[in-house]
């Protein structure tokens, strides 16, 4: 499966943007499927989290301005944001996760860029 990202851009601060990761196969196998981050120096973190039931989390920055969701029928995956802060910026990358917790696959992205602009 092959993850590509897209919806990055340039926006203002205060804005919104609704990132998509496209794979090229069925989603439904994916146990987790994750957004994380990428600022220039800094170590990738971890957005949200979104399981095959549904189930989401978010990293305190994203709470209440991210809302991740999935659409298996579509085999993708969005990050809708708001409320953007230049801080936001960054290389956002998907990455999915299927198997077992001793036998399993990861795949991610390549990355959309986010910047932010105050």
């Amino acid at each position: 499966v092959q993850l590509v990202e897209s919806g990055g851009g340039l926006v203002q601060s205060g804005g919104s943007l609704r990132l998509s990761c496209a794979a090229s196969g069925s989603i439904l196998k994916m146990n987790v499927m994750e957004w994380y981050r990428q600022a220039p120096g800094n170590e990738r973190e971890l957005v949200a989290t979104i399981t095959d039931d549904d189930h989401t989390t978010y990293a305190d920055f994203a709470k209440g301005r991210f809302t991740i969701s999935r659409d298996n029928a579509k085999n993708a995956m969005y990050l809708q944001m708001s409320s953007l802060k230049p801080e936001d910026t960054a290389v956002y990358l998907c990455k999915a996760k299927e198997g077992t917790s001793t036998l399993y696959s990861i795949y991610w992205g390549p990355g959309t860029q986010v910047t932010v602009s105050s």
